[in-house]
């Protein structure tokens, strides 16, 4: 098997690109955790909803705002091809990080009896908290899915222009694998340049 640094990043190449993904994803996060918060406030103050109400409204609003994010900017190049797939499994993974930072608020409400709008705050950030790192996992594992690497093509041990002299009748294939080898390796080094662009 062909076994290039393209093909085969090393952990330190892997962890590099995890803690990037994991800024950009922060980046977005906290965009949603700024409309969350602020229309939980608006919610909780303005409109006098009561709070886990007004989380779920909050959360949903921060839902939305949060997709376009993940889609557009830090995952744009993950596989698109499903849509409707990506659609719903965002929707159910996103739901369920909603029901525990719902869950963390609500029980810091109603069993706790932290009720006043600060304390409602400071468990919405523990709930948050919790949620995230469970959208973080769910997203990057099973919602934006990774396009699928080529697999590397099986390098012959000797030269091509040698197999060609002893092998007449499998000329023609042996340079269109080297053609198609070239151009996977080609391929992973753009990729990897690309990454290292961003």
């Amino acid at each position: 098997m062909a076994t290039t640094t393209a093909s085969n990043p090393s952990l330190a190449q892997k962890l590099r690109g995890l803690s990037g993904e994991a800024v950009k994803f922060g980046i977005v996060g906290l965009s949603g955790v700024v409309v969350n918060f602020a229309v939980f406030w608006v919610c909780i103050n303005g409109l006098h909803l009561a709070s886990l109400r007004s989380n779920i409204v909050a959360t949903l609003v921060a839902i939305a705002t949060n997709y376009l994010g993940y889609r557009y900017w830090l995952y744009r190049d993950r596989d698109a091809a499903s849509r409707k797939r990506e659609i719903t499994l965002f929707l159910l993974f996103s739901g369920a990080g909603m029901l525990i930072e719902t869950g963390v608020l609500g029980f810091s409400v109603y069993v706790l009896g932290l009720s006043s709008h600060f304390e409602q705050l400071a468990a919405k950030v523990g709930g948050l908290a919790l949620g995230t790192v469970f959208r973080f996992v769910s997203y990057r594992t099973w919602v934006f899915k990774a396009v699928p690497q080529p697999v590397a093509a099986e390098e012959p041990a000797a030269p091509v222009a040698a197999q060609t002299a002893t092998a007449a009748p499998a000329a023609p294939a042996a340079p269109a694998a080297a053609v198609v080898a070239q151009a996977e390796l080609m391929l992973a080094t753009e990729q990897i340049r690309l990454a290292k662009a961003e």
